[in-house]
């Protein structure tokens, strides 16, 4: 820009002010975009976080009521149960229910619980309110794990092969030495556990 004549300071020409203005847009711009990547990461990772959480707090419980087995049959109205029973994915009701102890800390009673995928992707723990089942008495359903497309188990006999039902056969004992839960998340990813069990 040419001062005029006595005039020696100096302006900024009109190309210059909109120069300036497209730079601080195009750094306002890309510092909106990295802060709302970071925001999706951290919403990402506190999403992963809380599945990951609800998958070891699932997998605790089993093992608890999996290591509180009891070799104890139960009585319902058409005969006799066996203390563990698991059934393959073509049968219908629950996967696995067994009787149980109860707990060490005196919180819970000896009762009878199940688990089972039902049809809304979710492992649910059916729990009645003691060993023996009486007729019409319904089990409490609680949900214990979401999003979960397939819920497998097989146990461990006394030959040291895995099975996918249990009793097996009449030899069998009440209970297998160990169960193997195979889990697949909606997400796509799949989690194997082993419990070794008191037999």
């Amino acid at each position: 820009m040419k001062t005029a004549a006595g005039n020696p300071h100096r302006g900024f020409t009109l190309i210059e002010l909109l120069t300036a203005l497209l730079i601080l847009s195009l750094l306002a711009l890309m510092s909106f975009r990295g802060l709302g990547a970071v925001l999706d990461a951290r919403e990402h990772v506190r999403q992963e976080s809380d599945k990951w959480r609800r998958v070891a707090s699932f997998f605790a419980r089993f093992e608890r009521d999996a290591q509180l087995a009891a070799p104890r049959p139960v009585r319902t109205a058409l005969g006799s149960m066996p203390a563990w029973r698991g059934q393959d994915g073509l049968a219908h009701g629950p996967r696995l229910e067994f009787s149980r102890f109860a707990t060490e800390d005196g919180m819970d009673t000896p009762r009878r619980l199940a688990y089972r995928l039902n049809g809304e992707q979710e492992i649910e723990l059916l729990l009645w309110p003691g060993l023996d089942l009486a007729p019409e008495v319904q089990p409490a359903r609680y949900p214990v794990l979401t999003g979960v497309s397939r819920f497998d188990l097989q146990y461990l006999n006394a030959d040291l092969a895995w099975v996918a039902m249990w009793p097996a056969s009449p030899s069998d004992p009440q209970i297998p030495r160990a169960v193997q839960l195979s889990i697949v998340l909606v997400s796509g990813e799949e989690i194997v556990r082993v419990f070794a069990l008191r037999s």
